[in-house]
């Protein structure tokens, strides 16, 4: 055989040998025994079994995707999650802070989903569902335990459709028929309020998605420059995003020093500190939270409070003290994997029941037109201006 014509047949040989480790479903029964480990070829054995032998057809990559999923749900862990192609891409969309939907935000629950808060204007909120209500079923299915992005993307869809909702509010069971929008989540909100003869800021965080300190920053500027002598970060209802965003909201009001540690099994730990143009120290600073306060939002109520930057009101955030790492799959899907957790800067883990307020108010949800807890923090912020 001519060298040319060897190097051409190593490559292919080459070539098939790479493609069929990676498709071990492919290769004929023996050989697969012979050639792949025993996991792998358990696994291409099982679809190949159900594909040939079930009273139904199943499209193979339905149950390779599902197979992944499953490997992905054996850990019981709420936040490690397996994205296929579409669902990575929704979740990006998430980030960015548009989606189609009902507009409102969940965290996992034992019974479904637990709402935390709803967005201004959007379907949840006009249909009466409100924060602490859990869904517990859509479309006629029960959720419980299912994985968040299997029931969020239920809950997603084109603009101008519709979707049932079964929700638990107390002891009352409700349903909700709520037509889907497209959804922009208002993520910086800012105004003046006058308190006790005196101007504070008063500025709503809605995520922590990709660059929302700068819109933060420059909010909190234009009140300060108004004559806000104070500021009232509102938290409440954030489900967080970013841990990168974590650190730069609090660099707003930490100039330097350690605003949160990660520390995992396979993780070396880092010291994440602040970068500094803080705002001016002497600005009196209240964070107001709740029980939808929770990972990134987590890390700047922490960071405020054990820097003594802040006084933190409201109740008990939460606590969702471990961090994820996304990791893109070759079959345009990702893994988003728990792979450590957050330490505060008193050197404490983020608690798993939450960080507990200095100041305990709650907003009554009977009194729509009121917001008490808001009123509570302002009082707050006024005294301390003495």
């Amino acid at each position: 055989m001519r060298p040319a014509a060897l190097v051409l047949a190593l490559l292919l040989v080459l070539t098939g040998g790479i493609w069929l480790g990676g498709h071990p479903e492919a290769l004929p029964g023996g050989v697969r025994d012979a050639l792949v480990e025993d996991g792998p070829a358990v696994r291409a054995d099982l679809i190949d079994t159900i594909q040939e032998h079930y009273y139904k057809p199943v499209a193979k990559s339905k149950l390779e995707e599902e197979s992944l999923r499953g490997m992905v749900a054996s850990l019981r862990d709420p936040y490690s999650r397996y994205f296929s192609p579409k669902e990575a891409k929704s979740f990006n969309e998430d980030l960015s802070g548009k989606f189609e939907g009902v507009g409102m935000s969940v965290h996992p629950a034992k019974d479904g989903l637990l709402i935390t808060d709803t967005f201004p204007g959007a379907p949840a909120r006009k249909v009466g569902m409100r924060p602490g209500d859990t869904i517990t079923a859509v479309n006629g299915h029960s959720i419980a335990g299912e994985g968040i992005n299997t029931t969020t993307d239920q809950i997603k869809g084109r603009p101008g459709t519709f979707v049932n909702l079964r929700v638990k509010r107390g002891e009352k069971t409700l349903r909700f028929h709520v037509k889907r929008a497209k959804i922009t989540v208002p993520e910086v909100e800012g105004r003046i309020v006058k308190s006790g003869g005196k101007k504070f800021a008063v500025v709503s965080l809605a995520s922590f998605s990709s660059g929302v300190h700068g819109r933060l920053r420059q909010e909190i500027d234009k009140l300060v420059k108004a004559g806000a002598r104070g500021v009232l970060l509102d938290l409440r209802g954030n489900p967080g995003g970013l841990l990168r965003e974590g650190v730069l909201v609090s660099s707003i009001f930490i100039d330097k020093g350690t605003i949160v540690s990660t520390r995992g099994r396979a993780e070396p730990k880092r010291v994440y500190k602040a970068e500094g143009d803080a705002i001016a120290a002497k600005l009196p600073v209240v964070v107001l939270v709740d029980q939808g306060t929770a990972s990134s939002s987590e890390i700047t109520t922490g960071a405020l409070r054990d820097r003594g930057r802040a006084t933190v009101v409201g109740t008990r955030t939460f606590g969702k003290g471990v961090f994820q790492e996304v990791e893109p799959l070759k079959n345009g899907g990702a893994l988003d994997l728990t792979v450590g957790r957050y330490y505060l800067p008193n050197g404490e883990p983020l608690p798993k029941n939450g960080i507990k307020p200095k100041v305990r108010v709650k907003d009554d949800p009977k009194t729509a037109k009121k917001d008490e807890a808001l009123q509570s923090a302002l009082d707050v912020l006024q005294r301390s201006r003495k």
